[in-house]
Parts: C-alpha cells; sequence; structure tokens
C-alpha cells in the first residue's frame, strides 16, 4: 500500500483546508485509513479515523465537530476537512492505513503504512 498525503499549506485561524491522501492497493476491504498529525517537539497524535468498507467514522474528541474525514472508494482517496483552524492546528499530517479488523486504532504502532506527511500552518 502506498499513500499520498497533500494539501497541506497555509491558513488562517477560523479558515478552511482538505488533505487529501491518495491511496493504492490491490483491495482495501476492511483497512482503517487514519490521519495523523505532529507539531515540533510533540508526539504524534491522532486525529480521525474511517472504515474504508463501510465508511463508519470516528474522532478524536480534540477535533470532533471541526475535522470531518470522508473516503471516496472511486479514486480512491482519504480526505481531512479542517474548519474553524487555529494556530495549534500547526503540525506536519500524516495519513495511515490499518489492514486489520477490529475497533478503531488511534494508536500510531497499530497502523502498518504510512504517508510522507504534508505541513499545515496556520496563522493568527
Amino acid at each position: 500500500v502506498q499513500l499520498q498525503a497533500s494539501g497541506g499549506g497555509l491558513g488562517q485561524a477560523g479558515g478552511s483546508l482538505r488533505l487529501s491522501c491518495a491511496a493504492s492497493a490491490r483491495t482495501f476491504g476492511n483497512y482503517v485509513m487514519g490521519w495523523f498529525r505532529q507539531a515540533p517537539g510533540k508526539e504524534r497524535e491522532f486525529l480521525a479515523a474511517v472504515r474504508w468498507s463501510s465508511g463508519s467514522t470516528y474522532y478524536a474528541e480534540s477535533v470532533k465537530g471541526r475535522f470531518t474525514i470522508s473516503r471516496d472508494n472511486v479514486k480512491p482517496t482519504v480526505y481531512l476537512q479542517m474548519n474553524s483552524l487555529k494556530p495549534e492546528d500547526t503540525a506536519v499530517y500524516y495519513c495511515a492505513a490499518d489492514r486489520r479488523l477490529g475497533i478503531f486504532p488511534t494508536s500510531p504502532g497499530q497502523y502498518d503504512y504510512w504517508g510522507q506527511g504534508t505541513e499545515v500552518t496556520v496563522s493568527s
């Protein structure tokens, strides 16, 4: 599985950005696709996940209501729509894939594949 994240850049506080994660695999089956971020000097933080087969989603409390994860089965691509941006959203954002069945994984170590990261900077 190869993941290619894009869409990062400079955003304004209160504004929006949409990140994309283009995925390539023979089949995604029950894969879970997740988004994480890592700010300088901090650990990688789980944000949201979507189960490829059903479209069901799970969010970290810190972004619930502001961020929306979705997937496009045709492309196939996973998106992270980020609204009401805050300066503290500044980080490198990563998409990841977990091939196992089970509850939504929220730890980086539970994911098997990672994209290269896309940088988001939010100015006040």
